[in-house]
């Protein structure tokens, strides 16, 4: 079977969760965060191996035995996350061939189905540039002033909410990356290849795909993670 490699950026300080340790290594939960979402990962075979990008204070942090090699962890936390991947990308080049796919995904996104991760894999494995996970926004947008009062209705038609994982080939996602190294406005892989003047494919995410970024988000987290478990115990039933 093909695979790909994957990233899971992990030096974020979670400064918005207000805990003593960033929020991947907070529990939800028996586990940590972190490892929720590294067993969504491991769900699609396809996905060879998992490189962990973390600081190195963070290392010992983690059951790497557990995963018998095939959840790794990478060294190389930056001072962003772009700066993460584009340090993680770097060691990968060094391992595999240009053309490998590459999957980063967000540390904070435990809830990720194996179907989504299939459906992302099969839509994007013979596409040239490749694209990510998104969803159309429902909500009606409303642009603010510097008074936080309404200035317009934005229209939404055609808008979509970006989501991870996200994919490209490594070579097109290291040049993409080192391209706008130094662009603030650049804050997702996606962005860095739009900037190169291509335009990834939008692959139909799952609402239940959620971010985890405040602490009231771990309920809803914990919540989706259960509903999967006892789902997943009917079918065998």
């Amino acid at each position: 079977m093909p695979t790909c490699v994957a990233i899971l950026p992990a030096a974020g300080s979670g400064s918005r969760f207000g805990s003593a340790l960033p929020k991947q290594f907070t529990l939800l939960g028996q586990d940590m965060l972190l490892v929720h979402t590294l067993r969504a990962l491991l769900q699609e075979p396809r996905i060879g191996s998992i490189h962990v990008v973390l600081a190195p204070e963070h290392q010992n942090l983690l059951p790497w035995s557990a995963w018998q090699g095939r959840v790794q962890p990478c060294l190389g936390a930056g001072a962003t996350r772009g700066e993460t991947v584009r340090n993680a990308v770097g060691h990968l080049r060094q391992r595999y061939p240009p053309d490998t796919w590459v999957l980063v995904h967000d540390a904070a996104r435990p809830c990720v189905s194996a179907a989504a991760l299939a459906r992302l894999l099969d839509t994007l494995w013979d596409d040239p540039v490749g694209g990510l996970l998104a969803i159309p926004v429902a909500d009606t947008l409303k642009r603010q002033q510097q008074t936080q009062r309404v200035l317009a209705t934005v229209d939404r038609a055609g808008v979509w909410a970006a989501q991870t994982p996200q994919m490209f080939p490594l070579q097109l996602l290291s040049d993409a990356l080192h391209r706008v190294a130094h662009i603030e406005q650049v804050t997702d892989e996606a962005s860095a290849i739009e900037a190169m003047g291509l335009q990834p494919l939008l692959v139909m995410g799952e609402t239940t795909n959620i971010k985890v970024t405040y602490p009231a988000d771990q309920l809803l987290a914990l919540w989706l993670l259960q509903r999967e478990v006892i789902a997943a115990a009917k079918n065998v039933t």
